[in-house]
């Protein structure tokens, strides 16, 4: 049997983000996963090296570079749709459930075990950071469209800035306070 796992991978890039809103640059869903990836990673260290953490956070940086993979079957639902009421999120979460299996579905089958965990994102510990990464980016894209003139994302950035400090998980919160100013700079001014 062939398969097409990793072909439906590649397609990532084909499936943009923001799509309800003005963007003055674009970023696709394997864009922001590999953001993601890096930002989950870094608090995964975090939470190791500051709080005394003990996370493989390999296996974080992994879970997050697929935490979006369904999409390519699903698409990117917008987050005020995706988030509306309990009825539409649940029955996303079933869509997805669905997208995940179909994904299992076209690796082989010595495989399959490996990326079950990650595609379902079974870890508790490691769900909650992929998510505080992937709020954190939605954040940066926010504030990288703020610096660019572009005020639709000011709302946005609010909701996620307060989502973000509704998580109380300790390694965002050193994020926040030691790395993020540096998205608002300019290139001269990292220097």
């Amino acid at each position: 049997m062939k398969s097409h796992f990793f072909a439906y991978i590649s397609r990532m890039r084909y499936i943009p983000r923001w799509a309800l809103m003005r963007n003055s640059f674009s970023e696709n869903v394997q864009e922001h996963s590999h953001m993601v990836a890096v930002l989950a990673h870094a608090l995964a260290v975090i939470r190791n090296e500051v709080f005394g953490g003990r996370i493989d956070a390999g296996q974080v940086a992994v879970c997050a570079l697929y935490h979006d993979a369904t999409e390519i079957i699903t698409g990117d639902m917008p987050t005020p749709i995706k988030y509306y009421n309990p009825e539409i999120k649940n029955s996303y979460k079933k869509v997805e459930r669905v997208a995940a299996d179909k994904l299992i579905s076209l690796l082989p089958e010595q495989l399959r075990a490996t990326y079950r965990p990650v595609l379902y994102e079974e870890d508790e510990d490691i769900r909650r950071l992929v998510k505080a990464a992937d709020k954190l980016s939605a954040y940066i894209k926010c504030i990288e469209e703020l610096k660019a003139g572009n005020h639709e994302f000011k709302r946005a950035a609010e909701q996620t800035y307060r989502a973000m400090a509704d998580m109380h998980l300790p390694e965002l919160d050193y994020f926040l306070a030691h790395c993020l100013d540096s998205f608002s700079m300019t290139l001269d001014e990292l220097e």
